[in-house]
Parts: C-alpha cells; sequence; structure tokens
C-alpha cells in the first residue's frame, strides 16, 4: 500500500471517527456505536504504524512497499 493510499485510509478512518464522537455529544454511543468507535481506533493505529514503517524503510534505503501492517496486538503492546 503506497503512503497516498495509506494517508487516505488514515483520512478515512478519521472522518468515521469524528462523525461519530460528534453523535455521541450529549447523548452518548450505543453498545454498537462504542464498539466501532473502538474498532476504529485500532484500525488508525494500525494504519499509522504502517505508515512509520514505510517512511523509515525509505529513510534507510529500503523498499517501503515490503512494510507489512502489524497486527493489532503487536501495535497496541508498543510501549509510548
Amino acid at each position: 500500500m503506497a503512503d497516498e493510499s495509506t494517508i487516505a485510509r488514515i483520512d478515512a478512518l478519521i472522518a468515521e471517527e469524528r462523525e461519530l464522537r460528534s453523535h455521541a455529544t450529549g447523548n452518548g454511543l450505543d453498545e454498537d456505536g462504542k464498539r466501532r468507535l473502538t474498532e476504529l481506533e485500532l484500525q488508525l493505529d494500525q494504519c499509522w504504524d504502517l505508515l512509520r514503517q514505510r517512511r523509515a524503510r525509505a529513510e534507510f534505503g529500503d523498499d517501503p512497499d515490503e512494510a507489512t501492517a502489524r497486527s493489532v496486538r503487536d501495535v497496541e503492546s508498543y510501549q509510548q
């Protein structure tokens, strides 16, 4: 996945996340909305990780197309 398509995916996920959060204002989210919001956050973490991998590979002369999306478990276990 090229950087542009990864960024486009991130933008789409962020737009959906914002829409869900705007609907949550005042009333909160139902269980499906909460579940979807959690899924979006996890997918965003994966996309950001993939984009960082691609950029790091390019910076050090490696093929960015060899970067692969890591599992949610791997991405979520990173130390901040």
